[in-house]
This record gives C-alpha cells, structure tokens and sequence, in this order.
C-alpha cells in the first residue's frame, strides 16, 4: 500500500473507536462536551508546537473549514453514537464518499467517476451489512445527526482540497487551525445547550484524552495532510475503516459477534476501499500542492 494511504488511513481507523469509547467512558448526555474536549485542547497544543497563525484570506478559510469539519461534524458525530445504537450512525456516515464524489464534480470541477461512484455504492452496502442489524434503532434526530455529520464532513473535505493548504502552513498547524476553530466555535454552542460541564471520572478523563491527543490532533494532522496530496475521493474512501473497525472493537472488546452476512459486508467493503485506491484511467493524476496566501488555487482534476 502506498505509504501516503496508509498514513491516512490511520486517522479512520483510529476514530472507529469513537463509538465504543463514547457509549463505555463519556458522561451521557454531553455531545456538544465531548466534541469541544476533542477539539479544542489539541488544536491549541498544535498553535503552541508551530507557532504559526493564518495570514490574509486564510483567516476566513480557515474558520470556515473548522467549523464544517469540526465545529459541526464533531456534535453530529456524538449525538448520532449517542442515539443510534445498532451501526446505524456508523452507516449514515459511510454516504460521505458518495456525496465527496458529488462536490467533486461540482465543486473541484471533476470529470465524473462511474468507477469509484460504484465502488462508493459498493462500500456503504457493505458497510450496512456489518452494522445494521433486526435490533439497529431509527432515532429521528440521530438519523438526522447521521446525514449532517455526512454532509458537513463531506463538503469540508472538498473545500480542503480545492483551497488546499497555505505554504508558510505545516498539517500540524494547518490541523492546529481547524481544531482551534471549530473548538471556538462549539464553546459558546456548549454552555447554551448544555450547561456547566459533566462530573468527569477517571474513565472519562481517559476517554477524553484519547480522544483529543490519538483522535485528534494526531489523527487529524495526518488526515488533513492527506487531503491536501491525494485524490479526494479516495481519501474519502478510507473513512469506511471507521465503521468496520468500530465492528471489530464490538467484537473485542464487547463481545459481539459477526454472522455470515456480516463477515460478507466486511469483505465487500475492504475490496472497495482497495479498488477505490486505483486511479480512474479517464482521469489525470492528482499533483501535491501547497499554495501561498496569495496566490489563486485552481480547482483539481482528480480524486481520495
């Protein structure tokens, strides 16, 4: 596997442990919480290690892509682990690659990929096979959290790549900026919707910090720079190892099992997120880039 993908790879697989640490260690309740704890704290960590702050357009920038990749994405992510047992938030989550395909056309002014539209389809059907289940639950406002961390996460991603990241920017402080953002943005959203903050125990504070440090800024610095130097849509593809390994970790850690339907989504979504990988032939290749703060960013041809 290429070292770029496996890299990116890591930041999904290391939030399909969301769930189970959320519904084991967080206080009940507290989304809006849990999501500021995860953001904020690392993003100003990150500003504190880089000492690099946005210039010009990019202060703009950079607030709007906190806000959609972590300002919203982070409460829609916990209220739907919070209300939608059963995988089902973890299946609503898996259409982002469908919509990043979509945005692409639009939005990075992409030829359309029968190919990795197929295999997006591919991988949420085995997707649900895995998660959804006779028991999975339809909260309506966990089903609707579901969509929006979706779509908000989807229309980050894309607007990632088509601004691409600043020059004087490394992905610790471009990570920095959306995290710090996004956290500023959930603290005044936090103590309106929920109050003072939960009593926090050990096992909470454990849950917190992983979190924040693996779960976040980690994760997110390797996944922002992933954004920024592969085929969108095949990054996008990689957010399904959030879901499979939330499946693993009911099995491990909660003792689940998986039955022969399961084990065949398993193996349907591992072959699309492989197949997904390979460039489309009609399309050219995705080039790096950075850009600087003044200069334009044209839009890519490609896809992660």
């Amino acid at each position: 596997m290429n070292r770029g993908i496996a890299l990116a790879a890591f930041a999904p697989v290391v939030w399909g442990s969301t769930y189970v640490v959320t519904t084991e260690l967080l206080p009940v309740g507290h989304p809006l919480f849990a999501g500021l704890l995860r953001s904020l704290p690392a993003g100003l960590v990150a500003l504190a290690l880089t000492k690099t702050l946005p210039r010009g357009a990019w202060w703009g920038r950079a607030a709007a892509l906190g806000v959609l990749n972590i300002g919203l994405f982070f409460p829609f992510l916990f209220i739907a682990a919070e209300r939608l047992p059963g995988g089902v938030a973890a299946t609503l989550g898996a259409a982002q690659p469908l919509v990043v395909a979509l945005l692409a056309v639009g939005v990075l002014k992409e030829s359309p990929s029968a190919w990795r539209l197929a295999w997006g389809v591919a991988g949420a059907v085995g997707v649900g096979l895995v998660v959804l289940g006779p028991a999975a639950g339809f909260d309506v406002v966990g089903v609707l959290a579901g969509l929006g961390g979706a779509a908000t996460m989807a229309l980050g991603v894309t607007l990632t790549k088509k601004w691409g990241r600043p020059a004087q920017a490394g992905p610790t402080a471009f990570a920095g900026w959306q995290l710090t953002a996004g956290g500023l943005f959930l603290v005044p959203v936090t103590f309106v919707f929920e109050g003072a903050p939960p009593a926090i125990g050990l096992g909470a504070l454990a849950g917190y910090l992983w979190l924040g440090i693996v779960g976040g800024l980690l994760a997110y610095v390797l996944w922002f720079r992933a954004i920024t130097t592969l085929p969108v849509t095949s990054v996008s593809m990689l957010g399904l190892l959030s879901p499979m390994v939330a499946a693993l970790l009911g099995v491990v850690v909660l003792g689940q099992t998986l039955d022969a339907v399961q084990l065949t989504g398993f193996a349907l979504a591992l072959t699309a997120i492989v197949a997904s990988q390979r460039p489309a032939r009609q399309q050219p290749r995705s080039s790096l880039r950075t850009t600087s703060p003044s200069s334009s960013v044209s839009p890519v041809g490609t896809n992660p």
